[in-house]
């Protein structure tokens, strides 16, 4: 069948798309040909017959893989074209350029089909709609994916030989550079850099935490060298933890090729997309992994330590993990971080400080059931533990006192000279950038200012960071002598014959003691029996050895703090009347504190009430008359509870107060409904008429009032508003005693 006579005027009047892709960016920089041959397939839809403005060329993809792992967005964009049924024509090369992978390439072929669109290539045009034509672009889509699987596996065949032998040359850390022989691996011919990257693990051979290695680096201000590629410059730069952790994890350092320490995977996220990650393997599944390869800056061995000791600074694992550790040295003061063990379940005690000193103290986190209630199984004070720990570590030490001693003092010797070492390597390398300033600024043509310029602005500042680094190398030179002298190791000397005073000394800090026992101890395990009043102490040294201790725990007492009898004993009369609010207030004015000399508040009522069972229920009166808040009595009343609070002041009418600071409560019986009215009857007089009538005062009034000798009412309406006497004219001599 003729391949132009599958054209039809339905395909002419939709848009021809021409498809470009190429693997890599490397391919589409050199491969010029392939790029062009690929441009050239527009004039070829222009000769089956489409017009110009109708051809679309699709070239977004240059660089990305077809073989399903990228995200194109060329190749998605064609998809929809071709699904909206706008395409009449797909150009590509070949096969393998519109999809590497089955997956892609199907659902091509299944849209196209449905939506009437021709495929083309070099071979010439097909019809998805039609079987053979199907057929034939089903076998070319199968072979495209498998000649993607044999290169790929003829290229990792070739690359895993290579790396079995310790010959393929990939990226090395810094501080190693490839050598002329295959496979050969050497030291960074840069002295500076190899010190560098020695100083690193002899300080983690010192301080056993990357972190703390990390802080000699910052502190001294020595710069670590960072290189970015194999063919990169050295660039010195402030050290960084990931930069410090990254030397001391790499096994290259030891001395070991590696290769396939991880592995790429895909994955479908939650929308349903590709996602690829990177899986860091564990030693076991590395593809490979040849010892003593080259020269190392640390032995094998010393590596496996080296991550071991790593394995005990991380954050303790469940119980059942073997590999449960306690943890990096912190700054508490408890010298037992990470070393004690419960000696009844087994598990890593946590450390704990309480009180006004922070005592330390040690407690398991597994919870057992004591009485219905969870409760630690063990949970004991540090400090008598500390002791008895110190004690037998410093006397573990006594043979070695004056070897300590002296290593010591070498110790002091050789990190100063290992830092003054990095300062004169640091002006080596500034004196170098100098000259070779200086001797690119000779060279140049002095007439040509444009890089004269530059060259001279360059030679400037590599002199002045020379002047720089030299006069921090005196400073530091003179900060401390380049060797102890014979006074100071003396002196040193005549401190280590003490080791008491070493360990207690205010320079020695708590840090330095947890790593001084670390270095020994193993383990300590701790076993409580409360009713003995003992402790177990078992020290499980390094090689094995075991010291038991035993240790004399007396009953801890706690002080006993109660709140007054009296204050308890009102709040019981108080609690049948009022709420915890109130009562708090109560307690407040009458100047009373908590148990611990707070102000009391509703919640410390309620936690009286609820220690002492005192029940709040409001008792009902059983006397005449219902008793009232001045608030409750004055709407009872129809009069303002100020009224009230003056009348009681007065002492017109009579209240009740449990105690000095409570609320006022009045009985309203009838007695004193009867003393509220709304008019005055016969001979009730104001205060000043009920005065100037009787000739008296009238706090004398107010007192005859209260003994019942005159009558009073208080009228609540009209311009007599107000108290009232009753004055009786004959009652003129009530105040003549002279009978």
């Amino acid at each position: 069948m003729n391949e132009r006579a599958k054209i039809t005027a339905s395909h002419l009047s939709r848009q021809a798309i021409v498809y470009l892709r190429q693997s890599s960016a490397a391919q589409v920089e050199n491969n010029r040909e392939s790029t062009e041959r690929q441009y050239a397939l527009a004039t070829k839809a222009h000769e089956l017959g489409w017009p110009e403005d109708r051809i679309v060329i699709i070239d977004e993809d240059l660089g990305l893989s077809g073989s399903g792992s990228v995200a194109r967005s060329g190749f998605a964009r064609l998809t929809a074209e071709v699904a909206l049924a706008r395409v009449g024509l797909v150009l590509g090369l070949e096969v393998s350029r519109l999809a590497r992978n089955n997956a892609d390439w199907y659902r091509l072929i299944d849209i196209a089909g449905l939506t009437d669109t021709l495929i083309g290539d070099a071979d010439g045009i097909y019809h998805p709609a039609l079987f053979n034509d199907r057929l034939l672009l089903g076998l070319k889509g199968t072979m495209s994916e498998a000649e993607l699987h044999v290169l790929r596996a003829r290229l990792n065949g070739g690359i895993r030989n290579k790396a079995a032998r310790g010959e393929l040359r990939r990226g090395l850390p810094v501080g190693f550079v490839w050598g002329d022989e295959d496979g050969e691996v050497l030291f960074h011919p840069d002295e500076a850099v190899v010190t560098a990257i020695k100083s690193v693990f002899e300080r983690f051979a010192e301080t056993g935490s990357a972190r703390r290695v990390w802080l000699w680096f910052r502190s001294e201000g020595v710069k670590f060298p960072l290189q970015m590629h194999e063919h990169a410059e050295i660039r010195w730069v402030e050290a960084s933890y990931h930069a410090i952790h990254g030397v001391l994890a790499n096994p290259v350092y030891a001395g070991a090729y590696v290769y396939g320490k991880t592995r790429a995977e895909t994955t479908l996220d939650a929308s349903g997309a590709r996602k690829k990650r990177i899986r860091h393997l564990p030693r076991d599944q590395w593809q490979v992994l040849i010892k003593e390869h080259h020269e190392g800056y640390i032995d094998w061995p010393t590596y496996e330590a080296n991550q071991a000791r790593f394995a005990t600074n991380t954050r303790p694992r469940p119980h059942n993990d073997p590999s449960n550790s306690g943890g990096a040295v912190r700054e508490g003061s408890a010298l037992l971080q990470g070393l004690a063990s419960c000696g009844h379940c087994g598990r890593r005690l946590r450390t704990h400080y309480s009180g006004r000193n922070s005592a330390p103290g040690y407690h398991c986190s597994g919870e057992r059931l004591v009485n219905g209630r969870g409760s630690y199984c063990l949970n004991i004070g540090g400090v008598q533990i500390d002791e008895a720990v110190t004690h037998a570590f410093i006397a573990a030490l006594e043979p070695a006192r004056l070897a300590a001693t002296l290593a010591a003092a070498e110790r002091l010797e050789a990190d100063h000279e290992a830092t003054l070492r990095q300062w004169r390597l640091g002006v080596e390398r500034a004196s170098y950038e100098a000259s070779r300033a200086e001797r690119r600024y000779r060279a140049v043509d002095p007439d040509n200012r444009l890089v004269a310029r530059g060259l001279e602005r360059d030679w400037e500042e590599s002199l002045s960071a020379l002047e720089a680094a030299r006069a921090e190398l005196a400073r530091r030179e003179q900060e401390r002598p380049r060797m102890l002298s014979e006074v100071e190791r003396a002196s040193l000397l005549a401190v280590g014959a003490d080791l008491n005073a070493v360990w207690n000394a205010p320079t020695t800090s708590a840090r330095d003691r947890k790593e001084l026992l670390r270095t020994l101890l193993e383990e300590v395990i701790i076993k409580v029996e409360r009713d003995k009043l003992a402790a177990h102490l078992t020290m499980r040294w390094k090689g094995g050895a075991l010291t038991e201790l035993n240790l004399y725990v007396p009953r801890f007492k706690p002080q006993i703090v109660r709140t007054d009898e009296d204050t308890i004993a009102l709040v019981r009369r108080l609690a049948t009347h009022y709420p915890d609010g109130v009562v708090a207030g109560i307690l407040n004015r009458q100047g009373r504190k908590t148990a611990y000399g707070h102000r009391f508040q509703a919640h410390h009522v309620a936690n009286l009430r609820q220690r002492w069972k005192i029940p709040n229920e409001r008792k009902a009166e059983s006397s005449e008359g219902e008793l009232l808040t001045i608030k409750k009595a004055a709407a009872a009343l129809g009069v303002a509870p100020s009224t009230l609070h003056r009348l009681l002041n007065d002492g017109i009418i009579g209240g009740e107060q449990l105690t000095p600071g409570a609320p006022w409560r009045i009985r309203l019986t009838d007695d004193i409904k009867a003393r509220f009215s709304q008019d005055a009857g016969e001979g009730f007089l104001p205060m000043r008429e009920a005065m100037r009538a009787l000739g008296v005062s009238r706090q004398t009034v107010l007192q005859r009032v209260k003994r019942g000798e005159l009558e009073a009412i208080h009228v609540m309406r009209g311009k007599q508003k107000g108290l009232r006497i009753k004055v009786i004219r004959q009652q003129a001599d009530l105040f003549d005693y002279s009978s």
